[in-house]
């Protein structure tokens, strides 16, 4: 959106005005986006859960051995908001519409699903480090 080409007519303002890098991506945050890290022993995924609360979904992340990554949740949208104060009902919504959700994706190779360690941040993030598969050659320990 170009708010300048707005600015001369006050009837076609709109009510969002995106500039800088704000401007380059979408108008609300993207749910899915997945980014993947490794090292030498485990990798590192982080999944994009925006307008998901901690306290008030349950989200289930399957993790298989040879890397596959199947995540399902709900999405509790409400077109009322209500805090200490007062109740906001809704004119705009961009975050993604309410109810079920399923994200699938593969690690670049196998993992032990027995061990890892999930993580949901405050900014609907989930974030999880899971162990690579190791075979352990015959005659050396683990």
């Amino acid at each position: 959106m170009d708010g300048q080409k707005f600015a001369d007519n006050p009837q076609l303002k709109p009510s969002v005005v995106l500039t800088g890098t704000a401007k380059q991506g979408s108008a609300g945050p993207p749910v899915g986006l997945v980014d993947v890290g490794e090292s030498d022993g485990a990798y590192l995924f982080r999944v994009a859960l925006p307008g998901l609360r901690k306290d008030q979904c349950k989200i289930k992340c399957e993790i298989q051995r040879d890397g596959r990554v199947h995540i399902e949740g709900v999405m509790t949208g409400v077109g009322i908001l209500k805090d200490s104060s007062a109740v906001y009902q809704m004119k705009v919504q961009q975050l993604c519409p309410p109810g079920p959700f399923t994200i699938s994706f593969s690690l670049p190779g196998p993992v032990d699903p027995r061990l890892f360690s999930p993580s949901f941040r405050p900014d609907g993030i989930l974030e999880v480090v899971v162990m690579k598969h190791r075979i352990i050659p015959p005659g050396e320990l683990p």
